[in-house]
């Protein structure tokens, strides 16, 4: 593959995983990605002969690794409150940067019907799976049990990607700051009732 190719593959990827965050899935054509990258349209079947479903489905990898990425920057803190905060805060500038335009390019996908492309709601689970994982891991690494700490990563994410769509919907961050404020107190007094000692957490003033 020549750097122009592999160059023109690169900016549509990035611009289908754009255009799923503000429009959604089925807004997301061929026609529309190829406008908003400047990619020739000899390009498209060259580099994605599966056509419009391998494009978004690779948008929701690509997605998935960036959210991802920025998760396990956030869970290198010690205290995991602290690092949860810094998920929800992560969020929320996203929406104000965007002027509430940009939601979860993964709920894009999840959300909708795609009975002609059924993997796309496969690999939606898969980023979601992904993210409980590394929410959980966290909270096993502080000594809760593994069975809690999944369900907790679970709700976690619930939590944000519920949030993320009535801030979109109210043009405001009082729902995403309501729902983090509700997870900080959650997690913080779970951490200090777990068995054994105590974590030496300390609500925030």
């Amino acid at each position: 593959m020549s750097p122009r190719r592999s160059e023109s593959r690169d900016r549509m990827v990035l611009s289908a995983a754009a255009l799923l965050r503000e429009y959604g899935a089925s807004a997301t054509s061929i026609d529309r990605v190829l406008a908003h990258s400047g990619a020739p349209r000899g390009s498209v079947y060259h580099h994605f002969p599966g056509g419009r479903a391998q494009l978004i489905d690779e948008a929701v990898a690509l997605a998935g690794d960036f959210i991802a990425g920025l998760i396990d920057a956030a869970m290198q803190v010690d205290d995991p409150v602290e690092a949860v905060d810094a998920f929800f805060a992560l969020w929320r500038d996203r929406l104000v940067e965007s002027g509430f335009r940009a939601g979860c390019p993964i709920v894009a996908v999840a959300v909708e019907t795609n009975d002609d492309a059924p993997q796309l709601a496969r690999s939606a689970a898969v980023v979601f799976a992904r993210w409980q994982e590394a929410l959980a891991g966290l909270l096993v690494r502080h000594g809760l049990p593994e069975e809690r700490s999944r369900r907790l990563g679970a709700f976690i994410i619930a939590a944000v990607e519920g949030a993320v769509i009535m801030c979109r919907a109210e043009q405001s961050t009082a729902p995403i700051e309501a729902a983090a404020a509700e997870i900080h107190d959650l997690l913080l007094h779970t951490l200090r009732d777990r068995p054994g000692t105590g974590s030496g957490l300390r609500p925030k003033a």
